[in-house]
């Protein structure tokens, strides 16, 4: 769930529930008390009567007494006057929550409820008020708040009397007040359950995640990169830790890559400089023993001179194919994708590496088991690179009086497979993976007399993925290596791009 539809159910449930919850809660509430009250009043009413009009159900509870006064006082007023009737009358008032009060000629000659009425006396209304009648009344507010129904009469000397019946509703009902203090207690406990709820809800789903993630960049602070970041929703904090985690792997292979590369260049600068102190000492010594005088006659001087310019020429190819490698390594170097023979571009490369291997002592075969007119999409240039470094890779590990080099060319469906082979000192099956890895040679040592900057492969390698082949090794110590490598057929087809060629 997104945090925009997870913000609109969360508005949805402080809206709904509380209502929900408040008009159940409240409902039971006021239904029990509603009950309660019927029962101890003796009230038939419904719920929504008693809310709306509380005082006319305080009338129904003293309906029946003062119909009884009102039909009294028509027929035999004098009783009214009697003080044992009136208290019997009151105390089934009391029983109600009511009083009755007699006035006489302006003098109140009966009150049933002296605390009562004392607060009240003041407001009570005159003889032949409007609302006159025994099922009206007044409504006197106040401090005491009370309900008064009257009914007004002459007495058997034909004076003015008024009855009072007078409900204290101040006493009256305390049902109704609890029911709204508890309605109240219950609404602040619904929102404050609904509130807990949605805060555990909102912590789980975005704050738990959160807090993963701010776990996790302390570990990256320090250094670990391999504290996961587990996307634990599908929203969008759940996308950010698998982004963060991908930002992670991210950082570790390109940290990984900088600690290989460091150690790289620390091993190509001791290579390097293990390479050139040899040329370096050979050119010097040559150097001083011209200067000392110890190169006294022309053959000599010839001699040093000239091994001086093939310790700089060596010198010289160790920064260029260093130079190159840099530049193959960056993408610098734009390749130039032509068709190209395949029969006829691999017979001229025999032919020039042929009379080289000769004075070597060394010979070469071809073989080409490809249809003659086949052709490949290829840099001439750079894949002539791949075979000389190859083969040269073979010349510098040559240990035989008489050295063999084969190349064989054939057919993989939608590529050709060029195999070099050699009968050299050969190659162990572990070291087959790892002669194509920057700076890697079989021989620990560096044996100065094989030289070179274990590039050789490397470029090789480089420069056939980049012409959409693969390029890997075989072979058995002290017998020969074997090298093959795979290139793209050409077939009338559309202009490939060089990242097309790649793929």
């Amino acid at each position: 769930m997104k945090i925009k539809e997870r913000l609109m159910v969360a508005f949805l449930i402080i809206i709904t529930i509380p209502i929900i919850m408040i008009a159940a809660v409240g409902g039971a509430i006021i239904s029990h008390q509603m009950n309660v009250i019927e029962k101890s009043y003796n009230v038939e009413s419904n719920t929504i009567q008693i809310l709306i009009n509380p005082i006319q159900v305080l009338n129904r509870m003293t309906r029946g007494i003062c119909n009884n006064i009102e039909t009294c006082a028509k027929v035999s007023p004098e009783k009214l006057e009697d003080r044992r009737y009136l208290d019997e009358i009151n105390r089934e008032l009391k029983e109600k929550y009511s009083y009755l009060v007699l006035r006489k000629n302006g003098s109140y000659v009966y009150i049933g409820d002296e605390a009562e009425f004392s607060p009240i006396v003041e407001n009570m209304p005159a003889y032949g008020s409007d609302s006159s009648g025994i099922d009206g009344g007044y409504y006197l507010s106040g401090d005491h708040p009370s309900l008064v129904k009257q009914q007004d009469f002459l007495t058997a000397d034909n004076k003015k009397a008024t009855i009072f019946v007078i409900t204290d509703m101040d006493t009256i009902l305390p049902q109704m007040r609890s029911s709204a203090t508890q309605i109240a207690l219950s609404f602040i406990l619904i929102i404050c359950f609904t509130a807990t709820i949605l805060t555990l809800w909102i912590y789980s789903s975005i704050l738990r995640p959160l807090n993963t993630l701010k776990t996790a960049t302390i570990y990256m602070r320090e250094g670990n990169l391999d504290y996961e970041v587990k996307a634990e929703t599908d929203d969008e904090i759940g996308e950010l830790c698998e982004d963060f985690d991908k930002m992670r792997i991210r950082l570790k292979k390109l940290m990984e890559e900088r600690l290989q590369y460091e150690e790289e260049s620390r091993i190509l600068i001791s290579n390097i400089s293990h390479d050139l102190k040899t040329p370096l000492t050979a050119i010097k010594g040559y150097a001083e023993g011209i200067l000392d005088g110890v190169a006294d006659t022309p053959e000599k001087m010839d001699k040093y001179l000239k091994t001086i310019y093939a310790k700089a020429s060596d010198m010289s190819s160790l920064v260029d194919e260093l130079s190159l490698y840099t530049k193959i390594d960056c993408n610098a170097v734009p390749y130039n994708f032509t068709h190209l023979n395949l029969e006829q571009y691999f017979s001229d490369c025999v032919n020039d590496l042929a009379f080289d291997l000769e004075v070597k002592n060394i010979e070469i075969g071809y073989f080409n088991y490809v249809d003659k007119n086949q052709e490949i999409l290829a840099d001439a240039e750079q894949l002539k690179r791949v075979v000389n470094n190859i083969v040269g890779n073979s010349v510098k590990y040559m240990d035989k009086k008489k050295g063999l080099i084969n190349i064989r060319i054939q057919d993989g469906g939608d590529y050709v497979q060029v195999e070099i082979e050699d009968n050299g000192k050969g190659i162990k099956k572990e070291d087959c993976t790892k002669i194509f890895e920057r700076f890697y040679r079989t021989d620990a040592s560096r044996n100065s007399s094989q030289g070179g900057t274990g590039l050789g492969l490397s470029i090789a390698k480089k420069v056939i993925e980049d012409h959409g082949g693969q390029i890997w090794a075989a072979g058995k110590e002290g017998v020969g290596t074997n090298i093959f490598f795979t290139l793209k057929k050409w077939s009338k087809q559309p202009d490939l791009s060089e990242e097309d060629i790649k793929k």
